[in-house]
């Protein structure tokens, strides 16, 4: 993998000419996780399929650049909030699936290290509707970090899951994506309050940044400057939203 940039997205963006986001510049600090809260509607998944080259069905005016100088969509993992697991094609098949998409032979010592580390070596000849949503989770984000990439997008990923399963994935996470630029779109200020190395609320009229808590991440649910973040994020949220 190639080491991780900065990212910068800058610019404002609008459907059939009504603004979606008014100009704003959102800096992904390189090797760490920038988690992005806000109310429906705001943009967030625009922004992140912004930095991925996909489509959004707005107009961008602006720019996305990266320290480095390098092209930024080419070098993004996404992994969207539904797992979007092949239903016909078992775990080891759907962890290597973008390398068979491209053509490409996959790299099936990697492959299988990573469902090691997933924990879900017992599962390899699996289909999806064998697994539970956790699982199935699981299954996504090794599939997300076979990409290999140094830019990694997260949209609600774990937003499904029950309280347990998501706190386990959400550490697991943050162990296998380590030293990556990481953009987490969240609606969950728990979440954010854990994981974020860099906190910021977006609203139709701009970025709010918030402190994080100052222990290395994950940080423990129960801590107090998670608690306390996790109360000034939803305090924030509400003021937006009101």
């Amino acid at each position: 993998m190639t080491p991780a940039p900065d990212l910068t997205v800058s610019g404002s963006a609008s459907i059939n000419g009504a603004p979606l986001f008014a100009p704003l510049t959102l800096t992904l600090a390189a090797g760490q996780w920038t988690c992005l809260l806000g109310g429906s509607g705001v943009g967030k998944t625009t922004i992140l399929r912004l930095i991925a080259g996909l489509d959004t069905g707005a107009e961008f005016t602006g720019e996305i650049t990266a320290n480095d100088r390098q092209p930024v969509h080419e070098r993004v993992a996404y992994m969207a909030q539904d797992d979007l697991l092949l239903p016909w094609a078992t775990v080891a098949q759907n962890v290597s699936l973008g390398a068979r998409l491209r053509g490409e032979k996959p790299d099936l010592k990697r492959r299988d290290r990573l469902i090691e580390r997933m924990r879900l070596e017992d599962h390899l000849t699996k289909k999806p509707a064998e697994l539970s949503g956790g699982q199935r989770q699981r299954v996504a984000l090794a599939r997300t970090l076979m990409e290999d990439r140094p830019i990694v997008l997260l949209d609600e990923p774990f937003s499904a899951l029950d309280a347990r399963t998501r706190a386990d994935m959400q550490d697991l996470a943050a162990e296998a994506l380590q030293d990556r630029t990481v953009l987490l779109v969240t609606h969950d200020p728990g979440e954010a309050a854990r994981l974020g190395q860099s906190i910021v609320v977006m609203t139709r009229h701009g970025l709010t940044p918030c402190s994080p808590p100052r222990a290395i991440a994950p940080r423990k649910v129960d801590d107090l400057e998670t608690l306390e973040t996790q109360g000034a994020l939803l305090r924030l949220l509400r003021e937006e939203a009101a």
